[in-house]
């Protein structure tokens, strides 16, 4: 990991070796926090957060579900972001906010321990690799199942809830795959280990829906939003194991590794990345780096002394 020189923390901006928790937080030992993953690219515009407003929403609403009451606002985080933005000299960045459960009580039910909220930000590249992007990646259908609505909350992105995908990101890699595919309770598609899941059937955008455990992605509302006004017909349903086998193109996306193609699944051939993917990923591409008038608005440009000046 490549270090900033400071990390905002409860307020605060620490020096990135100093913040630091007890060991007997309570997030550390039951994975009572939320977290957000978020990006800010170089735009001509200067640095600009891609769809920050949303990242900070989710951010609190996961907090809602798990009943963390966040001490800050969207808009005090939001602040506190650019700030630190400035404050490390970065243009480009991958962003981390996160809202735990510290010292102070020991437990399952204890509301006496405080929240607390840091955000920290570093210069990291995709999260696949960026060749990953170009020519695809080989992924593997987990015997790990996604995590049910029965037993947490799929559409909040908590920190103890990543234990699933971590089984699963694990496996595929020690069997040699780039990236594992996790199915839902009932066997259909669900997702990747940190990425949503879309293939393509006859031109025609396929993606799991909501009933499938998903997390709400901010990357696939993005690439829905685009597919649409590209002209794609797009499909949210239940996805068969067998379907990713018979796909015509198949993609992931998350803010992480933004979007990539699968070339392979299971040892079936999909093949390098087609064209529906490849127009999608363009315009997904110059969306995020600021290139796309037409979703300017997705972008949160970071203000910094030489704009400013000028």
């Amino acid at each position: 990991m490549e270090k900033s020189e400071w990390i905002w923390m409860n307020g605060e901006f620490v020096a990135w070796d100093d913040a630091q928790v007890h060991v007997l937080s309570h997030g550390l030992h039951y994975g009572t926090g939320v977290f957000e993953g978020v990006r800010c690219y170089a735009t001509e515009l200067g640095p600009a957060i891609f769809r920050h407003a949303e990242h900070l929403e989710r951010l609190a609403k996961s907090a809602e579900l798990y009943y963390l009451p966040l001490p800050y606002s969207t808009e005090e985080l939001r602040q506190a972001t650019h700030e630190l933005i400035r404050r490390n000299n970065l243009e480009s960045c991958y962003i981390r906010p996160l809202a735990f459960r510290g010292y102070g009580e020991m437990g399952l039910y204890a509301q006496s321990a405080p929240v607390n909220v840091i955000i920290a930000a570093w210069p990291w590249g995709a999260y696949l690799g960026e060749e990953s992007k170009r020519h695809g990646v080989r992924v593997k259908v987990s015997s790990w199942r996604r995590i049910s609505p029965a037993g947490l909350i799929p559409a909040a992105k908590a920190s103890g809830q990543y234990l699933n995908s971590i089984l699963a990101k694990t496996e595929s890699a020690k069997a040699g795959y780039d990236e594992a595919i996790l199915l839902d309770e009932h066997g259909y598609v669900c997702e990747g280990s940190g990425e949503n899941v879309f293939i393509v059937r006859d031109g025609v955008l396929v993606t799991p829906g909501h009933t499938n455990s998903i997390l709400d992605g901010i990357s696939r509302k993005s690439v829905i939003q685009i597919a649409k006004d590209l002209g794609y017909e797009v499909h949210e349903r239940d996805i068969a194991r067998a379907e990713l086998y018979l796909a015509d193109e198949m993609f992931l996306c998350g803010t992480a590794a933004e979007l990539v193609p699968v070339r392979e699944v299971d040892d079936h051939v999909i093949g390098e990345p087609g064209e529906v993917t490849r127009v999608i990923q363009a315009k997904f591409e110059d969306a995020l780096h600021g290139r796309a008038q037409e979703y300017r608005e997705w972008l949160d440009v970071v203000e910094v002394p030489s704009k400013v000046s000028s």
